[in-house]
């Protein structure tokens, strides 16, 4: 068993069941029948909060643990959800399928994976299309509410701005906020949010 299938082994949902602050705020940007993939996914709250807004949505994940909880939290909220194991450093990115990417704290993607799963990620874009990212910036360690124990996993605005210099930004914000996401995310955060369009 990996250590993500142990860690989502619990009981309950470990980032509980509620969608991601930062993604629940885009909800106006967001419109029925767009095609959503959730990037690494988990027990499924963001990808079953895009489903509840009408949008039609694959969510990613390589814990099958994860997956069978997101199924039966989908089932919960009456709502379908597309799951697929995926393993991110082998996974073969779709060519311009999605309307919305969302990654939120995908910070497992250390500095050799991150340019290939960033990459990935504007692929799977249709032109026009909106990529959402949220992650945890290096001031996050010495709060230590959530998140990878090692800097270099770690946002900061130039390395967000360099890697998407290719998309239009629409919005590039660091910040200090309180979350409560589960026993995962608790407590006073370093954060940095980025919302950024592919050219059409």
């Amino acid at each position: 068993m990996s250590l993500w299938d142990q860690r989502y082994s619990q009981p309950g949902y470990l980032f509980g069941e509620r969608p991601n602050a930062f993604l629940a705020r885009q909800a106006s940007r967001l419109r029925p029948g767009m095609s959503a993939l959730a990037v690494a996914d988990g027990e499924g709250r963001n990808g079953v909060w895009l489903a509840e807004q009408g949008l039609d949505v694959l969510s990613i994940d390589a814990s099958p643990v994860a997956q069978e909880k997101a199924r039966a939290l989908a089932q919960a909220r009456g709502v379908a959800l597309g799951l697929e194991l995926a393993d991110l450093s082998t996974w073969s990115w779709p060519e311009a399928r999605f309307d919305v990417v969302a990654g939120i704290f995908i910070q497992f993607a250390d500095p050799v994976l991150r340019p290939k799963l960033f990459a990935g990620m504007v692929r799977a874009l249709k032109p026009g299309g909106l990529l959402l990212l949220e992650g945890y910036r290096p001031e996050q360690l010495a709060y230590g509410t959530g998140g990878p124990r090692v800097a270099e996993n770690l946002y900061t605005e130039d390395l967000l701005r360099q890697a998407f210099a290719d998309l239009e930004i629409l919005e590039l914000a660091a910040y200090d906020a309180e979350i409560q996401e589960g026993a995962g995310h608790a407590g006073m955060s370093a954060l940095i949010d980025l919302v950024a369009r592919k050219p059409g």
